[in-house]
């Protein structure tokens, strides 16, 4: 059994950390500044559903597209300047998106902060992964829950700029500037040198390799066939739990607010709270979530919230009020909350693939939930109902159910 000698980390380690939270929560607001703006974007462009699924889609085809080149961008320039160059270019592409008079320049600008919030994703992971392995213990979910108070953050924001009449324009140069500067300042306190660079774990007298069980016993020739096809099925259901929780977020970045002030009447201030409550109840998950994993396993929580999700939104779906829908949305916020964070720490310790691919494969492949959503949800919406399309979240709490048997178990 492995004893971790618990002590103070370092006070440049504990710079490092509150950096990449800084990274995490600028990255939550910034996007979420532009999702109540889009009923008004929609109903300005004069677009359908249909159209409009297709031209948010742009967001996750620009990450698909350049998701791969991160890992190749992190070990050239540094996660730190990445994160941080990605932000700035991120808030460029939200900004124009929301001063677009176009749907092709709206999609356009999409694509871009799309582009760079891949960037922004893989290399504040990447970063906060080398600060993990520093503390010796867990703390990635931490920075995720910085990311739902970003996001909740950025969702207020602009609900008040709503409220209060403010234009697109001089509330979305606003956000773009106030988060490019906090990135610009976190990365003065980031860690320095290569991503190659060996993390003093043992400082912190952790073990990684003990984590696993396995990570010191290189599999045999005979063996290796099986656990690289093992290896295998593993990473495709950890995209599939991953991508699972994308659907969920997309439906409240996308959906949450239209179908809240179309299909149900709400103000429009009142209809971007569907997207608030799914992102707090989502920094609460994660939170909690460390505690609940080490209590009573990763592969519980995620089967436990995966049922909450699907009854919680099924429930909402079936009973349309506004109270109800926002709590819905908070249900499959708090549901989903530790599953990207859960498939992505999985997916970088998995044995037979090179250090940071299981986690660039996963954070890549799950954007296809982002993908693939919004076209396919304006699609039904059109052919059928809004509230129909939204299914794709109870369905998403199904898929789960039936992946979650790849995450680990309660340790005894």
């Amino acid at each position: 059994m492995t004893v971790d000698v618990l002590r103070r980390p370092a006070l440049a380690d504990r710079r490092a950390r509150l950096a990449v939270a800084v990274l995490f929560f600028t990255n939550g607001a910034l996007f979420a500044n532009l999702l109540p703006r889009y009923p008004q974007i929609k109903a300005d462009l004069g677009i359908g559903n249909a159209a409009y699924g297709l031209a948010v889609a742009a967001f996750p085809a620009g990450a698909i597209t350049a998701g791969l080149a991160a890992g190749i961008l992190v070990r050239r320039c540094g996660s730190a300047r990445v994160a941080v160059g990605g932000t700035l270019l991120t808030g460029v592409g939200i900004l124009a998106a929301g001063l677009a008079d176009s749907v092709v320049v709206f999609a356009a600008a999409l694509f871009l902060a799309g582009a760079m919030d891949a960037f922004t994703d893989v290399a504040q992971n990447a970063h906060g992964l080398r600060v993990q392995r520093r503390y010796g213990r867990s703390i990635i979910n931490s920075f995720h829950a910085i990311w739902s108070i970003g996001a909740v953050t950025g969702g207020s924001m602009a609900a008040a700029a709503i409220a209060l009449g403010v234009a697109r324009g001089p509330h979305l140069l606003f956000s773009a500037v106030v988060f490019s500067v906090a990135a610009c300042v976190a990365l003065r306190h980031c860690l320095p040198g290569p991503e190659t660079e060996a993390e003093p774990a043992a400082e912190t007298g952790a073990e990684p390799a003990a984590q696993t069980g396995a990570a010191d016993c290189a599999p045999s020739p005979l063996r290796a066939p099986a656990a690289g096809l093992r290896t295998g099925w593993v990473l495709a259901a950890l995209v599939l739990i991953a991508t699972a929780g994308t659907l969920v977020e997309d439906a409240g970045m996308s959906w949450a607010t239209l179908y809240l002030s179309d299909s149900l009447h709400a103000t429009a201030a009142l209809a971007a709270s569907g997207y608030v409550a799914l992102v707090g109840a989502q920094f609460v998950g994660r939170i909690v979530g460390d505690r609940l994993v080490d209590r009573f396993g990763q592969r519980a929580v995620a089967r436990s919230g995966a049922l909450i999700a699907a009854v919680g939104m099924g429930l909402a779906l079936a009973v349309p009020t506004v109270p109800g829908t926002v709590l819905g949305f908070a249900a499959a916020g708090f549901g989903v909350a530790t599953l990207v964070p859960a498939a992505m720490h999985e997916a970088d310790e998995l044995p037979g693939l090179k250090p940071g691919s299981g986690l660039t494969l996963v954070s890549w492949l799950m954007r296809l939930g982002f993908l693939l959503s919004p076209p396919v949800v304006g699609l039904v919406a059109d052919a059928t109902s809004l509230r129909v399309g939204l299914l794709v979240v109870p369905l998403a709490g199904l898929l789960v159910l039936l992946c979650a048997g790849v995450l680990r178990p309660r340790r005894s």
